[in-house]
């Protein structure tokens, strides 16, 4: 039988206009199942902390389960390769981190490429690291710190979580821009780094607040600055370190992710409701508690600053020569 055109036409607009309404019944069912969440760190520390208390309030106002489900290694390469391999349906996210943006220099061969091949759902938050120094260190702000480090060439050590990790980058990036040169002692984990400054074995360190706060507030770590573009509500009185290099900024960033080709309609659902969880007040207290700050924002948005920071974060790799370990 020949059809018409006309009723070619109409065939093809109901066809549409079916897809449509299928598509918008799907994110208005979703999700039906548990999610899992992933993350690319063991349990415990500033991420896994975030990405429960996310989920958390995920499971509450969707209704279903959103499962963190740890898988650490290679700098969270394995955790972000297995989201990129699964079914682009909604039921496996990505918690992304600032090594998203960082692991894309730094390894040379990476099986996906970040930016292509998982898609932006929403960010979450900033939080900033901070300058640490052993108190024996005579420097008490930022420029007598530089003088000292100038005066003093390659007897100063600063101690990082690894190669590469963004304290590493974030000491280089003030390297670079400082004109200064410090000894770096790479170490597995943000947690030995600390025991050794405090020990007197590494003189400075640049580390999240969370780690850091208990032994700021004992007097065993000086605070120099804060890395963020903002001074923190955890440390208001430690200035940026942008008012002593205007244009540094280094923090760590989160936000959640998917595998390209999840349905923009599931995509903008999380998104709304994301958005909706970091700006009730308690969320964002209990992030202000640890340094965090709430960064609202569409997809669109997100993928700008991931763009952005992978971009940065390239330049001091490459000026640097940072290696993996």
């Amino acid at each position: 039988m020949k059809l018409s055109r006309r009723a070619v036409v109409g065939l093809a607009g109901g066809a549409a206009a079916l897809a449509t309404a299928s598509s918008t019944a799907r994110a208005q069912a979703y999700p039906t199942r548990s999610v899992r969440l992933v993350v690319g760190v063991a349990a415990g520390g500033a991420v896994d902390i975030l990405a429960r208390l996310i989920g958390q309030q995920l499971s509450e106002r969707l209704g279903q389960s959103f499962v963190i489900e740890n898988r650490p290694g290679a700098g969270t390469n394995i955790g972000t390769e297995f989201v990129v391999r699964a079914p682009a349906d909604g039921y496996t996210l990505l918690l992304v981190a600032a090594p998203n943006a960082i692991n894309a220099t730094l390894y040379d061969k990476l099986s996906f490429n970040f930016i292509r091949d998982i898609a932006p759902v929403a960010s979450i938050s900033r939080l900033p690291l901070v300058m640490l120094v052993n108190p024996s260190l005579p420097a008490k702000t930022v420029p007598e710190l530089i003088a000292y480090l100038k005066a003093n060439p390659g007897k100063v050590s600063m101690a990082s979580g690894g190669n590469g990790t963004t304290p590493h980058v974030a000491g280089e990036l003030f390297k670079i821009m400082a004109g200064i040169n410090m000894v770096h002692v790479p170490y597995r984990g943000v947690g030995p780094a600390i025991a050794d400054l405090l020990a007197g074995q590494v003189q400075v360190l640049f580390a999240g607040t969370l780690e850091s706060l208990e032994h700021i507030t004992a007097g065993k770590l000086r605070p120099l600055a804060v890395t963020g573009a903002m001074r923190s509500a955890a440390l208001m009185d430690v200035p940026t370190m942008g008012e002593y290099l205007p244009g540094y900024e280094a923090s760590s960033f989160f936000g959640v992710g998917a595998p390209k080709n999840t349905p923009p309609e599931i995509v903008v659902k999380l998104n709304k409701e994301i958005n909706v969880a970091i700006a009730d007040p308690k969320i964002k207290a209990q992030l202000a508690d640890v340094g965090s700050t709430v960064i609202p924002g569409s997809p669109a948005e997100f993928g700008q600053l991931i763009a952005e920071e992978t971009e940065k974060w390239a330049k001091v790799i490459r000026t640097a020569n940072i290696k993996v370990e």
